[in-house]
């Protein structure tokens, strides 16, 4: 694994721009980087989608314990909450993707650090920007991402086995250009699988009280709704009770399930089920126990908010989320490529990984000034 500095393209703001990518730079700061890309051999590609495909098995049976056991109090979770999951676990409503956050150097396993199984960002940069930046700089070259490919061949599959309801699929998300271009990528690859999708911002989203059914902004009932938008403020809305209430009327993607996938709390439990996992990292609720280097990770946290590293480095990131609750996981050591820390998104579609994005921050914490990098990888 090697970051290697080159000169970006001339014009490269035009083409991604052309491409989807219209925020690749925000007040002077760069998010989109072509000045460097990271470089991976084929066998550090495979060790990753090993992980990867390892990390959700475990996860899944993660999952399947929790419920089995009912170990909710950790999840801080109401009683309504709990019955949706179990039945949303029972009744295997779809599920498209997520992205798990791992530390790799090359040279020890792959560490997971967490999972965004439901509203997972930064897809048509994976997909599209960077593989675009390869067929035209390194065509020769290689890169871990079959992500459109695997997109639609899952909304195939959803489709040929009839495993949605209704004639077309609702996209609903926020009015953030990062939330219109993820679902863009969506919406796309299932056209492609040949769907019928509409898009809609969540606060759109109606409910007729005379039928206790979702509709959009034409009165049409709402089948199937993809939704970039969290459980867990979702479940803190009167709109969330009548999703929880009508799961057998109108399926929501990603499934309510995922709750306990996207909360930190996950990590400690997992850590107790796989402790012999080369790709976990020890974690505990509460404290950190034995640790004397750890992250303090606020348990609904995002983009490095309520995050804290204890140890030989000392860095914080302040936030909204401290009163979710707090976790404390093993630190290892970030990569440092000459003050660039980079992070490695890795995708699932369905069940298995597609590929990998890279975001690199100057500190050890990513957070929302993350950079994304292209990556490649030879034989």
């Amino acid at each position: 694994m090697r970051r290697n500095k080159i000169e970006p393209r001339p014009d490269w703001q035009q083409k991604v721009e052309r491409a989807g990518l219209v925020y690749h730079t925000e007040d002077n700061a760069q998010y989109w980087n072509e000045s460097a890309y990271y470089e991976f051999t084929a066998a550090e590609i495979e060790e990753i989608e090993k992980a990867t495909n390892e990390c959700h098995q475990m996860c899944l049976k993660a999952v399947e314990h929790i419920i089995h056991n009912r170990i909710y109090a950790t999840f801080n979770l109401n009683p309504l909450n709990i019955k949706a999951i179990e039945q949303s676990w029972e009744e295997e409503p779809p599920t498209i993707y997520g992205r798990f956050d791992f530390i790799y150097d090359g040279f020890h396993p792959p560490k997971m650090l967490e999972y965004n199984a439901d509203t997972p960002t930064a897809l048509l940069e994976a997909a599209v920007i960077q593989w675009k930046w390869l067929e035209e700089l390194y065509p020769e070259k290689d890169q871990f991402n079959s992500i459109w490919e695997g997109l639609v061949d899952h909304w195939k599959w959803l489709k040929e086995n009839r495993k949605l309801l209704g004639s077309q699929i609702h996209f609903g998300h926020g009015d953030l250009w990062e939330d219109e271009l993820t679902v863009a990528v969506l919406r796309d690859t299932a056209h492609e699988a040949g769907l019928t999708t509409q898009s809609i911002l969540m606060q759109d989203i109606g409910w007729d009280g005379n039928r206790s059914w979702f509709v959009d902004m034409q009165g049409t009932r709402m089948w199937t709704v993809f939704k970039l938008y969290p459980w867990e403020w979702m479940v803190n809305e009167q709109f969330g009770t009548n999703a929880l209430s009508t799961l057998k009327d109108c399926q929501w993607i990603e499934p309510v399930w995922k709750m306990l996938l996207s909360n930190k709390a996950i990590l400690p439990i997992l850590w107790q089920l796989f402790p012999n996992s080369p790709y976990l990292l020890k974690s505990y609720m509460n404290s950190p126990k034995e640790m004397t280097r750890y992250a303090k990770k606020a348990m609904l946290g995002r983009e490095g908010s309520n995050v804290e590293i204890f140890g030989t480095t000392w860095e914080k990131r302040e936030g909204p989320y401290a009163e979710s609750g707090f976790v404390y996981q093993d630190y290892v050591e970030i990569p440092d490529f000459e003050g660039n820390h980079p992070v490695i998104g890795s995708w699932i579609i369905g069940d298995t990984a597609h590929g990998i994005g890279i975001r690199e921050t100057d500190g050890i914490i990513t957070d929302n000034y993350a950079r994304f990098v292209p990556h490649l990888f030879t034989s």
